[in-house]
């Protein structure tokens, strides 16, 4: 009969749990650190000019854009319909008389509806409207 003493298991020289933790925290610390690139809630193509200007205003203006298919108007980033712009402009402009509009539209955009912006603007008493562009052969 042959007795063997058993050998002891060597624990490891590296602990694996506490490895998993320290990954787990800094996993963690990435993902509430890193800045998110913000998507374009529509992807428009703006018509190029040579007289683009970088304007600086001390507030910001009233943003609306009009897109070449359903739903044509944003306010924003929020889609909005047609009667309900022309409610926000006269609202607003009713509140700050020296409140500026800016305009992006897509190159496709049907025409019209760019003009029932401009006179919705008018209509609400908005005198300051201007127009998004890009300069020649700059990307979207």
């Amino acid at each position: 009969m042959k007795f063997s003493s058993q050998r002891r298991k060597q624990t490891p020289a590296v602990i694996i749990v506490a490895l998993i933790d320290i990954l787990i925290v800094l996993v963690i610390f990435l993902i509430v650190t890193t800045t998110f690139k913000q998507q374009p809630a529509i992807k428009l193509a703006l018509p190029e000019s040579k007289q683009q200007k970088q304007g600086v205003s001390e507030t910001a203006p009233l943003l609306v854009t009009v897109a070449k298919q359903q739903p044509f108007f944003y306010l924003g980033p929020n889609p909005i319909t047609f009667d309900k712009l022309q409610e926000t402009l006269v609202t607003r402009a009713k509140a700050n008389p020296e409140v500026t509009m800016s305009i992006r539209a897509d190159t496709d955009a049907p025409f019209g509806k760019i003009i029932n912006v401009m006179d919705a603007a008018k209509l609400a008493g908005i005198k300051n409207v201007s127009a998004f562009t890009k300069a020649p052969g700059a990307k979207d």
